[in-house]
């Protein structure tokens, strides 16, 4: 009767707590997000647009670059066919020296006959006509003004030549003439060649000069290219990691917001579910407690002998009387029985058959945590008393008390045998 007294008064306390925790509540405002620590949504919209310039920037080097590359090519194959353009020159100037230099051969041939020619001339003229003068070569002679008497004297002369001295006269005019005519034809067409080939040079030089400006200007332009690719990565690599951090540091609060408002709500909702289960108990203890030995199940009889624990404080390790930790409250409940538990939930899940959450009966083992080869992953038990709910002893803190049994680690049941 004196835990009976005890429960009641617990009913009571519960109750007004749980006034307090709903009141408490209401002034939270729903779907609230909490200042979330991380880069802020300005921070992010200016990272955002320093990627944006540099892209726009690089798209415009990378612009300049293609046609930096388009020129160079232009001129390279411009420079290709200047500088192919002054090999051929080079070439023909070097034939037009042979031909020169073979001219000047046969100039030196016609120079050495008309010598010859003019010697026998003077020989001739000096054998017959002494009168004459033979320093003159024969084509003056014959060339020469001296009026009508001087012609007359000099045509008299030619005419008195016959047979080979006519011939030797007409070789010495030919050779004169070849003379003249191959020695400027050389010397011209070599002239000419070389300033050619001067021309050729000087276009070879300028195409170059271009090639290589245009080389310089193409090399400048894509370093640039490439450092504005580097910035334009970091930037957006930056803008990424902030937006990333943001969106995280916003799921963490709203995560944790859910969290504490799914904590509260289950507070409240353990708290109104416990004083129900408190007031009806306060009705029905002395039932359960009193009329124990008229129950034919030995799970109502450890279940009822558990709820007349409730309010004892939590102790690790404790087995009773004055206080329990969760196997050792399981324990002394099925001991009332004649069914000997292990001071351990892991020994306890092993301790009779398994049965379905579906099926539970009063005084049922429920488990909590996780099915390992570790039996020690099993960290929690509770007796069930019927209705989804359950009695046991929470944790350092806390007191024996009645609670939902539907919790996430919830992992099984068995019923002790």
């Amino acid at each position: 009767m004196h835990s009976l007294v005890r429960g009641r008064r617990g009913v009571a306390a519960v109750m007004a707590g749980l006034a307090c925790c709903l009141v408490a509540g209401a002034g939270a405002p729903a779907g609230a997000v909490p200042g979330a620590p991380g880069p802020s949504a300005d921070e992010v919209a200016e990272a955002r647009s320093e990627a944006r310039e540099r892209d726009r920037r690089l798209g415009e080097v990378t612009v300049m670059a293609a046609e930096a590359q388009a020129r160079l090519s232009e001129l390279a194959a411009e420079a290709e066919k200047l500088v192919e353009a002054y090999n051929g020159e080079v070439v023909r100037t070097a034939r037009a020296k042979e031909a020169y230099e073979q001219a000047n051969l046969r100039a030196e041939t016609a120079r050495a006959e008309v010598d010859l020619a003019r010697q026998s001339v003077v020989a001739l003229a000096t054998q017959s006509y002494g009168s004459l003068d033979m320093t003159q070569p024969m084509m003056a002679i014959a060339a020469d003004g001296g009026g009508a008497q001087g012609y007359l004297h000099r045509a008299s002369v030619l005419a008195h030549m016959g047979g080979g001295q006519a011939e030797t006269l007409n070789r010495l005019r030919d050779s004169q003439e070849v003379l003249t005519i191959l020695s400027g034809q050389a010397e011209d067409a070599y002239a000419e060649q070389r300033e050619a080939q001067e021309r050729a040079a000087e276009a070879k030089r300028a195409a170059e000069e271009a090639v290589a400006a245009q080389v310089a200007e193409t090399r400048r332009v894509q370093e640039e290219q490439a450092r504005l690719e580097k910035l334009a990565d970091a930037a957006r690599d930056t803008a990424e990691r902030l937006a990333r951090q943001r969106e995280e540091a916003l799921e963490k609060a709203r995560a944790a917001e859910e969290s504490t408002r799914y904590r509260g709500l289950q507070a409240v909702a353990l708290r109104r579910d416990t004083a129900r289960m408190r007031v009806a108990q306060g009705a029905s203890v002395s039932r359960w407690a009193l009329n124990a030995t008229a129950r034919a199940s030995r799970g109502d009889i450890a279940a009822d002998w558990a709820l007349t624990q409730l309010d004892k404080p939590y102790v690790w390790a404790a087995a009773g009387p004055g206080a329990y930790d969760c196997s050792g409250l399981t324990m002394r409940a099925w001991e009332q029985v004649g069914v000997g538990l292990d001071h351990w939930t892991g020994t306890q899940w092993t301790a009779g058959p398994h049965v379905r959450l579906s099926e539970l009966r009063r005084g049922d083992l429920l488990f909590f945590g996780e099915i390992t080869g570790n039996p020690g992953d099993i960290h929690h038990v509770g007796i069930y008393i019927g209705e989804g709910l359950m009695v046991h002893a929470p944790q350092t803190g806390d007191v024996v008390r009645v609670a939902p049994i539907w919790r996430r680690d919830l992992v099984g049941a068995t019923r002790p045998a």
